[in-house]
């Protein structure tokens, strides 16, 4: 397999890594702490940041590779989807040095990365047929994966993201953003014995606003009652709240397996470092779960260099006049 130098820009994290035969060889990421302080993500401030972490992430990560940028085959990249101010840096440094060396420029799906990060080389990897199931702060969906270029979305959110909800939870319950990690923390010290509201969606889709409603009217409530309510039952509240968005993923993903009949599972994307939906995945002895490293779980580069190794096997590289794209269907 060729030396792909991978870059991905989609949100708030800058990242470069290179692959060479299957192998990861470096894996650098670059993260934006500015937005905490508002909360999420701000766009115009993301791809500011961006612009000055490209090059010396980039340079680290052919440094930690000891690759020099004359025997990359090819580059790799995020077209899409995400934030279009975070996508254009990567997508013109991408080109750039693209044109710079004379090599192949491969456009890559994000959200299909995270499903490919599987297989690298040390990797166990899932047999086709698989359900891909990509739960991050920006999507949710279950995917039908029939070969490494054949996938098809098969159930997906109406509303909010998994990563959203937990957000969203995590700021009426005072927590910083990103609020993901602190739920999963403060859970492991709770009990989940608050009843939450589970929206009804039909099929195979994923709905959390209705969830994020209840938790609303739950501590509007209660705080009438005790201004103190959320500080003295902070630990349940987590764990009550977790163990809603996880039995709501596992759901879904059970009548996903039941329907189609296929019992290889894939997880990817930044929420499958939750530890709980991680044990329940593990809990189910019918399935053949996969689980990501948690250092390829997060937005990263490797996986847009995977993607755009299996691309350059098949010479399907990008063009120069593409645009950036917020949205990218399979």
């Amino acid at each position: 397999m060729p030396i792909i130098l991978g870059i991905e820009s989609s949100c708030d994290d800058t990242a470069a890594a290179v692959l060479k035969d299957g192998s990861i060889l470096s894996n650098v990421i670059a993260n934006q702490q500015i937005h905490e302080q508002y909360g999420g993500v701000v766009p115009e401030l993301a791809a500011r940041a961006h612009l000055q972490n490209i090059v010396p992430v980039v340079d680290q990560a052919l440094a930690q590779a000891n690759i020099d940028k004359k025997d990359l085959h090819a580059v790799a990249y995020t077209l899409g989807p995400g934030l279009v101010g975070s996508l254009l840096v990567g997508n013109s440094f991408a080109k750039s040095l693209a044109i710079s060396l004379n090599i192949p420029l491969i456009e890559v799906n994000h959200m299909q990365a995270h499903l490919l990060v599987h297989f690298e080389k040390d990797l166990p990897q899932p047999k086709f047929p698989f359900l891909g199931l990509t739960v991050s702060g920006g999507h949710t969906q279950l995917v039908l994966v029939e070969d490494i270029d054949h996938m098809k979305v098969i159930g997906e959110t109406l509303d909010d993201a998994v990563g959203e909800a937990f957000d969203k939870a995590g700021k009426m319950l005072g927590l910083p953003y990103p609020s993901g990690p602190s739920i999963d923390r403060l859970a492991k010290k709770g009990v989940a014995r608050i009843d939450f509201a589970k929206p009804k969606v039909s099929d195979l889709d994923f709905s959390f606003s209705g969830l994020k409603t209840s938790i609303l009217y739950h501590l509007r409530a209660k705080q009438k009652e005790d201004s103190q309510y959320i500080a003295n039952n902070l630990n349940d509240l987590c764990a009550s709240v977790q163990t809603t968005i996880v039995s709501i993923v596992i759901e879904k993903l059970t009548s996903a397996v039941k329907q189609t009949g296929i019992t290889e599972i894939a997880l990817g994307g930044g929420v499958s470092a939750n530890s709980e939906l991680r044990n329940a995945l593990m809990a189910n002895k019918e399935w053949n779960v996969y689980l990501p490293p948690l250092s390829l779980t997060t937005d990263n580069a490797a996986m847009i260099a995977l993607a755009g190794a299996f691309k350059f096997e098949k010479g399907n590289f990008g063009q120069l006049h593409s645009h950036a794209q917020s949205r990218m269907s399979f």
